[in-house]
């Protein structure tokens, strides 16, 4: 069956944003959120459609949880640490008895060379 349209290799059709002429067979379609706005811009005018729009229209599954776990058979290594904040060290405001204070500190201080020229 012949179509009703003809080819439209040699139209001149004009940029619906800028206002250009071009060929038709030049001009692009303007999507926006995966839909065709029957907006035909030239190659100047055209940007593909931005992903960030597609924000909720996809489902994103991200599990945080593990499945199955497995206790730490090793509790007193993996429970035995000891932060050191206000002030450096062990910080013991109840008195609790038989905390030790075995946090170690390092550091370095370097030198700094200035030349002038």
């Amino acid at each position: 069956m012949a179509s009703k349209f003809t080819s439209g290799k040699n139209a001149i059709a004009l940029c619906d944003r800028c206002g250009f002429q071009y060929k038709l067979s030049q001009l692009k379609r303007l999507y926006i959120r995966t839909t065709d706005t029957n907006i035909k811009v030239c190659h100047e005018c055209w940007e593909p459609d931005q992903p960030q729009n597609m924000q909720g229209m996809y489902p994103v599954d991200d599990p945080q949880a593990v499945r199955d776990p497995r206790p730490d058979t090793n509790l007193e290594v993996s429970r035995d640490i000891q932060w050191g904040w206000n002030p450096v060290g062990l910080n013991n405001p109840l008195r609790l008895e038989g905390l030790e204070d075995d946090l170690e500190t390092s550091g370095r201080v370097g030198t700094v060379t200035i030349t002038t020229t």
